[in-house]
């Protein structure tokens, strides 16, 4: 990542404390728990891309 940008991001409560979970179970960072999932779903998403 060459270059970062700050977001505000509003999540439903019970969303928030599942990523907080995910987040303790892979030993991540709730940001970097974030960002993981959506390059996974960016990279799905070019593979699926014609």
């Amino acid at each position: 990542m060459d270059e970062e940008k700050r977001i505000t991001l509003r999540l439903p409560a019970d969303l928030h404390e599942w990523l907080v979970a995910q987040a303790k179970s892979t030993r991540r960072s709730l940001n970097s728990e974030i960002v993981y999932r959506l390059e996974v779903e960016r990279a799905a998403a070019d593979v699926e891309s014609p």
